[in-house]
């Protein structure tokens, strides 16, 4: 549940800190105290639009941070499908806005706004009063039963495989099918790239080895400058060489055994004899690699011709050898297909076939899934209604079939209500004032519940529009709803507001020259005064008084 909001820097606040609790919160306050700033902060806090424009002192940061305790195991389950870490039971979204820039956290950690979108939903659901008028949107009666039935994700899943699956071949057919005029030419096209890349006879690797031989052909002349000098230096052509300077060095020492016949003096021939050794092994191998560099003109040119077609290549068709061979393979395919085009279009065809019957499968299985959740809510959703005081209310879902297939179907789903007797049903869009719109809402909420394990819910005034008895059948139905989840809502009305677990006051009050929104629990006679005055407005009487606890009296009976 959400455990604590902090807000600074946003609209009237200069900074507010407040604890919720579970059950049902209330939020009550004089028009204009700034209870509209307290719920579109938690909205900028699950990832809402966040602008400048927002901040109370255009120099300082904004923030906004939600403080989630999570104790359920499911929940916990799928925020680990998200990344996020859920060792220390707590999650914390965080937004700041420094510098023109937002920055969302969750738990320290820097994320994208989408990132934060998908774990926020997750944890909270915040019901805005303009959402209340998505209900006039046919388009969303259909996901409205969607999220009635979890079986329902499953079946969408499939069906929307089965539509990308038929989509691609049919995409491919029409392609082909278009290119009948052009195949010829595209042939033609295709022989001649074919033939291009064949005829190269491309080796993995060639190039780079072509290029290294390029580089040491550029440079042959230096190469053989140097080590042609090295080779007089080392070997054993001219008088001061070292080859010859060792030779004659080795000679010497030999002829002092016959003065010296000790270890050391032969250990000293040995040592020497052993450098005379490895300078000649050099010598062999430098007289090797000179003549490995030794280049004709011709070669060179021709490397460098090779080089030519090689990179003309990688210019049309790959940046390396294998990227070209591997557009080879492609064209070979594609111009097989044409080749054999008939049988092409007509294996594609039979494919496509194939996939539709499947995807009409898949959606026939969907439809049914969804007319029995839609007649399962439907039933629900009036009954939620008759608790609500549309007391001669019919409410149903029509299932339409529509022409074509989509990633989620083919079904249309319409909302029809009837709350007059006599009255026929009509789609909801054409019937529903504010107030009945607010209540079908509510009996939406309430019995998507069971399907919806979001622990947290926030409505902003979903009482708009209802009062005398109806506005104590929405009380007793957020009552209910909130002994398995923790709802937050704003309210006007005293019954909703009696009956509340947790009272929390905003208020607007002017300190130094500034106006500045609060916002704080309350208790005792002090709830009962915000009750009479929601009550009596600026005329708070004893008899004014005398109701609230009355109210609050009857609210506390009926939870026993």
């Amino acid at each position: 549940m959400l455990q604590n909001l902090h807000i600074k820097n946003i609209a009237l606040i200069d900074e507010l800190d407040i604890s919720f609790e579970e059950g049902l919160n209330v939020l009550t306050g004089e028009t204009g105290a700034g209870k509209s700033v307290i719920i579109g902060s938690i909205g900028i806090g699950l990832g809402g639009k966040f602008d400048k424009e927002l901040l109370r002192d255009s120099e300082a940061d904004g923030m906004v941070e939600l403080t989630f305790g999570i104790d359920n195991e499911n929940l916990k389950n799928r925020l680990k499908e998200t990344d996020i870490d859920v060792s220390e039971d707590v999650i914390i979204i965080s937004r700041r806005i420094k510098a023109g820039r937002t920055i969302s956290r969750i738990n320290d950690m820097t994320c994208t706004a989408a990132k934060l979108k998908e774990v926020a939903q997750i944890l909270i659901n915040l019901h805005a009063q303009h959402e209340q008028q998505t209900l006039l949107d046919p388009a969303k009666h259909l996901r409205i039963i969607d999220e009635s039935d979890e079986g329902i994700r499953s079946a969408k899943e499939r069906v929307s495989g089965a539509y990308h699956s038929y989509k691609g071949v049919h995409e491919r057919i029409l392609e082909m099918e278009s290119k009948a005029e052009s195949r010829l030419k595209e042939l033609d096209y295709l022989e001649y790239e074919i033939n291009e890349i064949e005829k190269a006879a491309l080796k993995a690797g060639e190039d780079e080895e072509l290029e290294e031989d390029y580089r040491r052909m550029q440079a042959a002349a230096d190469i053989r400058d140097i080590t042609g000098e090295v080779y007089q230096i080392t070997g054993y052509d001219r008088g001061d060489s070292a080859g010859n300077g060792l030779s004659r060095a080795c000679g010497r020492l030999k002829e002092l055994e016959k003065y010296d016949g000790s270890d050391k003096a032969s250990g000293l021939l040995e040592g020497l004899t052993s450098i005379d050794s490895l300078l000649s092994d050099f010598n062999r191998e430098l007289s090797d690699y000179i003549q490995e560099n030794e280049f004709e003109p011709q070669a060179m040119e021709e490397t460098e011709k090779r080089l030519d077609v090689i990179n003309s290549l990688k210019m049309k068709y790959g940046r390396t050898i294998e990227e070209i061979l591997e557009s080879l393979e492609n064209f070979k395919k594609n111009r097989d297909e044409l080749l054999d085009y008939d049988t092409t279009l007509q294996n594609l065809k039979s494919e496509e076939k194939k996939l539709q019957a499947e995807l009409e499968k898949a959606s026939d299985e969907l439809t049914k899934l969804r007319k029995k959740s839609a007649g399962i809510l439907s039933k629900n959703i009036e009954e939620a209604l008759k608790k609500l005081n549309f007391s001669e209310v019919h409410f149903r879902t029509e299932m339409e079939r529509l022409p074509e297939f989509g990633p989620s179907g083919r079904d249309k789903a319409v909302f029809m209500i009837s709350t007059n007797v006599g009255e026929a049903e009509k789609p909801l869009n054409m019937v529903a004032s504010g107030g009945e719109l607010s209540r079908v809402m509510l009996a939406v909420k309430s019995c998507l519940s069971a399907a919806d394990d979001t622990p947290t819910l926030v409505f902003d005034e979903i009482d708009v529009g209802i009062s005398g008895i109806t506005a104590g059948k929405v009380a007793e139905m957020m009552k209910e709803l909130s002994s398995s989840r923790q709802i937050l809502t704003i309210t006007h009305l005293p019954q909703i507001a009696s009956s509340a677990d947790h009272n929390y006051v905003i208020e607007k009050n002017i300190e130094n020259g500034k106006t500045h929104t609060s916002i704080r629990p309350i208790y005792g006679d002090e709830r009962v005064s915000e009750i009479a005055r929601i009550l009596g407005g600026d005329k708070v009487t004893e008899a004014v008084l005398e109701s609230a606890r009355e109210m609050l009296c009857q609210s506390a009976e009926k939870m026993l």
